[in-house]
């Protein structure tokens, strides 16, 4: 068994996919990571790059013989972190187990507001149509998702009660994967997940979506603390942030990702979820912009591979 993460970018772009040749070296797709942790499969969002993770799953499929089990956490709904869903390949497996996470602060809850994605003439086959197993999870603040594999995924919350706060603080054994759940408020959905992916003493942070605050964001900061790799939004330059109506959109620039990668004193910082219209050349000169202030910085590309 592995002895600590794997973290595997398979989308970097936000917004939209924009392929072509301006984007060879970052790549296009949507927001989607993929970690392995204890042997078990977590993805971050479901943009487009959860496609080629499909067909990857898909392939080791058919040559082992094994049915895939996966837990994806959703950071929001917003399409370009929900858009490859109907496409990735295990949802169509009837073997498959696809354990989904994420938000119940919506208009609706997780699974009525995947089902409209879903809904024709948008695509041809409903989610209640796929052959998969969907185990659809609605989570909120301060939960804290158990995975470990004597059990179904568990769900706490370590402000209800003593018993979860226990079980929270320690899960069942080493081998327990733990996801901690905040909630992030400066977007314009209202309220986009941050998730802290922790085993074996390691920990992965995933904040996209989230807009500096004056002096850093404190909540943010102290949820990372001491992480060895912060996956932060750092779509904008700073003088589009300050020359353009991009203030209250809800994304970050690199300078915001390097203070909170500073002032929580994380190890790694990848910067994330970059500008549609940002070509390669762009995104280098924010990486060095970055690395200028973090010096362990880099701009997260399709394919990136980080063992922590």
């Amino acid at each position: 068994m592995q002895q600590g993460l794997l973290v595997r970018f398979r989308g970097v772009r936000g917004t939209y996919p924009t392929p072509g040749p301006a984007t060879l070296k970052y790549g296009g797709n949507t927001p989607c990571v993929e970690v392995w942790a204890g042997g078990h499969l977590l993805i971050l969002d479901a943009g487009t790059g959860i496609i080629g993770l499909g067909r990857d799953l898909m392939r080791q499929r058919f040559q082992t013989k094994q049915p895939i089990t996966a837990h994806l956490f959703l950071s929001h709904a917003h399409a370009d972190h929900t858009q490859g869903l109907p496409f990735f390949g295990p949802a169509h497996e009837g073997s498959s187990t696809l354990y989904i996470f994420g938000s119940k602060i919506l208009d609706d809850d997780l699974e009525e507001a995947l089902s409209r994605a879903m809904l024709p003439p948008t695509f041809p086959v409903r989610l209640d149509e796929l052959p998969s197993l969907q185990v659809i999870n609605n989570i909120s603040h301060n939960e804290v998702i158990l995975i470990d594999p004597k059990s179904e995924p568990r769900i706490c919350n370590a402000f209800r009660d003593a018993a979860a706060n226990a079980s929270c603080e320690t899960g069942e054994a080493a081998e327990t994967v733990h996801v901690s759940v905040l909630q992030s408020f400066f977007h314009p959905s209202g309220h986009v997940s941050v998730f802290k992916i922790s085993w074996n003493n390691k920990c992965v942070v995933y904040a996209t979506d989230t807009e500096g605050a004056a002096g850093g964001d404190m909540r943010l900061i102290r949820f990372c603390e001491g992480c060895d790799l912060l996956i932060h939004d750092a779509q904008y330059t700073s003088a589009e942030y300050l020359d353009t109506p991009y203030q209250g959109w809800g994304h970050s620039t690199p300078e915001m990702a390097a203070m909170v990668a500073r002032k929580a004193g994380v190890k790694q910082l990848a910067l994330f979820h970059h500008h549609p219209l940002h070509d390669d050349a762009q995104i280098d000169a924010m990486e060095a912009q970055a690395q200028a202030l973090f010096a362990p910085t880099i701009a997260a590309y399709e394919g990136l591979t980080l063992h922590l």
